[in-house]
């Protein structure tokens, strides 16, 4: 058994597509109208483009928003993104203009630093000390 999709709850699923791919440098996988607005929108990481894949969910369903926001306002992580260098993943994202509510920390077995993804939820980036 693996994992083949997880999935993130946005706000916008346009928005969430163009920070995803444009500013996290994730690639588009599909992007398929399954009515109305919503959209079945999965990115894949460049280094895998066959592996796991991340929908970008929307988050209409009424628990959803409470549930991201008890998450946000405790400052817990939705999820987390696997780098090779937590400091240079930092660098390279606040000059971009991502917003950062945790700098790096050295934790002993991991680092880890967490940001905004600009559609309501908290993202960690981190690092395995080997």
């Amino acid at each position: 058994m693996r994992i083949n999709l997880t999935s993130v709850l946005v706000d916008d699923q346009e928005k969430a597509r163009k920070f995803y791919t444009e500013v996290l440098g994730f690639v588009l996988k599909h992007d398929v109208p399954m009515g109305g607005e919503d959209r079945w929108l999965t990115v894949v990481s460049p280094e895998n483009p066959g592996g796991t894949e991340l929908l970008l969910e929307p988050s209409g369903h009424p628990a959803a928003k409470p549930f991201k926001d008890a998450l946000v306002a405790d400052g817990i992580p939705f999820t987390s993104f696997a780098v090779d260098d937590v400091q240079a993943e930092y660098e390279r994202l606040l000059d971009l203009g991502v917003r950062f509510t945790q700098a790096p920390v050295d934790m002993g077995t991991v680092i880890t630093a967490v940001f905004d993804d600009t559609c309501g939820n908290l993202i960690q980036i981190a690092r395995q000390n080997v």
